[in-house]
């Protein structure tokens, strides 16, 4: 059966390998008389402008044989003087070179496509449908096709033909294609798919689906319920997919509307023949987990983030983000929420899966404090400034960033945090329950500030407007120790680690390079600048004292002994420089212990 013509077709194809370039072929069945294309400068869920339009080149229009005028008329914008109503047929090229998961990438071994970067926007058209047909060149036989679209008419590798109800929802399901492993699931009656791109060998992909498994039913159930029959409410998908992208050295995840794009380090990824705890059950007891590596609890904690948006930001968005601008900067004051909460749910997520403990996670929620309370920004900017200004500064870091700045995605961790267990020991509600409430409010569709704070006043019993104003719009210490300790929780503080101590952040190897010299620390006093190249160590009187080389900050420690003050040796614009320093003595992180089991066992256990 033939199919029905679409308002807007692409046909995209794998044109050059070792040229990195896709080729594209648009038509437009009814253009206007100035018809006028445009590619999006950035991609949702990224809030940096990437200038997509600079991978696109050799823009082409026609209407049967008659090539057509085109004016630019911005960085990213065509305007074609072509007839009206009849159809015109625009043919470009894009360098696909983007390995992570915001852009388009094309080489011998996989391609993948996300619609921001490739798909022209067609001026007045879109909200009509769209199609795209994802084409195969005779040497990619081997190559499979995986992607959230609908398909209309694709062969047994997924070449062929996908449907798209508007523009919005062809750019929001990204395309990847190559020889990947695929293996699939269904979590609470919805399929499940998960496509790895560049894992090894001793990849074990069936524990991955089974983790994957029970991330995805945690959430869904948190989301809709555990029950059965009517009780039980499906998720807002008739399926879904997973896009792994396994690279050497990775790391990041892009939320979309059915599917999610991943990166990862390739050793992070489960190996086969990993053994379980001892005594480990096909079900476990609360608060065991199945052994695993740090990077490995990395990556689930990435799936767990990014399959949590498909409710926290895809559905349940900023008001801002009713409708995407795709040409310029959409402002919202909300990532603390969007991404924030979404950050505070992952690792829990994680425990009430059983795929952590209760050990691991206070560990992983210890991280996440001591960020936040070693960042110096956070005195300077609140969280929902910070939200504001992720165009200009989350994503634009520079060696300033943690003196002027907050993360988003930590202190909005620690603000959940606090609500929760605020609301937990107040006794009316949970976090958990005020989530669910703004997702009916809402309609799952677009929220505000005030519906947060209209669910928390209908949950919790009382209005939490202070609270909202000194942890979201203010730059006050949360109150975290208190609302730890009222749940079962000890503070401990452990010595910081040297780098910490000293107020800077640096890389390590054959010398200690400055990356980021923190406010008010020691190293600042001393006159470290960021870029400068530690080299070495001078102890007692400069000129009967001895000097010593250093590759790492704890050759600092070893040469120093038991000396407070020193010079440090440091190059700086092929200067040598003697900066006096104070070590210092009293730094401290924190480590979160259990001292009341049970009350942890209730927040935990959700």
């Amino acid at each position: 059966m033939a199919l029905a013509t679409p308002a807007v077709h692409f046909r995209v194809e794998p044109f050059d390998l070792h040229a990195h370039l896709f080729h594209v072929t648009l038509t437009i069945q009814k253009p206007a008389a100035k018809q006028l294309v445009s590619l999006p400068v950035w991609i949702p869920g990224s809030y940096l402008v990437r200038e997509f339009s600079k991978s696109l080149q050799r823009l082409e229009a026609h209407q049967g044989q008659q090539a057509l005028d085109m004016e630019q008329i911005d960085k990213c914008s065509w305007r074609i003087n072509c007839s009206p109503g009849k159809t015109l047929v625009l043919r470009y090229e894009v360098c696909a070179f983007d390995n992570s998961v915001r852009g388009a990438w094309l080489d011998a071994s996989r391609g993948f496509v996300n619609g921001t970067s490739v798909f022209l926007r067609v001026a007045g058209q879109t909200d009509s449908p769209h199609q795209v047909a994802v084409v195969a060149t005779p040497q990619l036989k081997q190559w499979h096709v995986a992607t959230g679209l609908a398909p209309l008419k694709v062969n047994a590798n997924g070449f062929g033909t996908y449907a798209a109800a508007d523009y919005d929802e062809l750019v929001d399901c990204p395309v990847e294609m190559g020889t990947f492993w695929s293996g699939s699931f269904v979590a609470c009656g919805v399929p499940h798919r998960f496509v790895v791109a560049g894992a090894a060998p001793t990849f074990d992909g069936a524990r991955l689906l089974a983790d994957t498994q029970k991330i995805c039913e945690a959430e869904i159930s948190f989301w809709h319920g555990a029950g059965k029959g009517r009780a039980a409410k499906k998720p807002p998908y008739k399926n879904y997919l997973f896009l792994l992208n396994v690279v050497d050295d990775g790391y990041g995840g892009l939320e979309h509307r059915n599917s999610t794009a991943l990166v990862c380090n390739r050793k992070d990824l489960p190996r086969l023949g990993a053994t379980a705890q001892a005594g480990q059950a096909a079900k476990p007891p609360a608060g065991t987990a199945t052994k695993q590596t740090e990077g490995y609890t990395t990556l689930l904690g990435l799936i767990s983030h990014e399959y949590f948006h498909t409710w926290n930001v895809k559905r349940l968005r900023p008001a801002e983000f009713a409708q995407y601008d795709y040409g310029t900067e959409n402002y919202t004051s909300l990532l603390w929420f969007f991404e924030g909460f979404t950050s505070y749910y992952d690792d829990l997520v994680l425990r009430r899966a059983r795929l952590i403990d209760d050990t691991a996670y206070l560990r992983l929620l210890s991280k996440t404090i001591n960020q936040v309370l070693q960042a110096p920004g956070r005195k300077v900017q609140s969280v929902a400034q910070a939200s504001f200004d992720a165009w200009v500064k989350y994503y634009r870091q520079d060696e300033n960033t943690p003196n002027a700045t907050v993360s988003y995605y930590t202190k909005g961790a620690l603000v959940a945090l606090c609500l929760d267990l605020t609301l937990r020991h107040e006794g009316m509600t949970t976090l958990d329950a005020v989530m669910r409430g703004l997702w009916l409010r809402c309609k799952a569709g677009p929220m505000a500030e005030a519906d947060l704070a209209a669910v928390l006043l209908d949950l919790g019993g009382r209005s939490y407007a202070k609270e909202l104003a000194a942890w979201v719009h203010s730059t006050h210490e949360l109150p975290l120790q208190t609302l730890l300790e009222a749940v079962g929780l000890s503070v401990l503080n452990e010595p910081a680690q040297l780098a910490q101590a000293l107020g800077l952040r640096v890389t390590e190897g054959s010398a200690v390079q400055v990356k980021t010299v923190l406010r008010g620390g020691a190293a600042e006093q001393a006159g470290f600048a960021a870029g400068d190249e530690w080299l070495g160590v001078e102890i007692g009187p400069e000129k009967s004292g001895s000097g010593w080389r250093i590759a790492k900050l704890e050759d600092v420690m070893f040469y120093a002994g038991n000396a407070t003050e020193i010079r440090a040796v440091v190059a700086r614009d092929k200067r040598l420089l003697k900066l006096p320093l104070t070590l210092p003595k009293s730094e401290t992180t924190w480590r979160l212990a259990v001292c009341d089991p049970a009350a942890v066992a209730s927040w935990l256990g959700g």
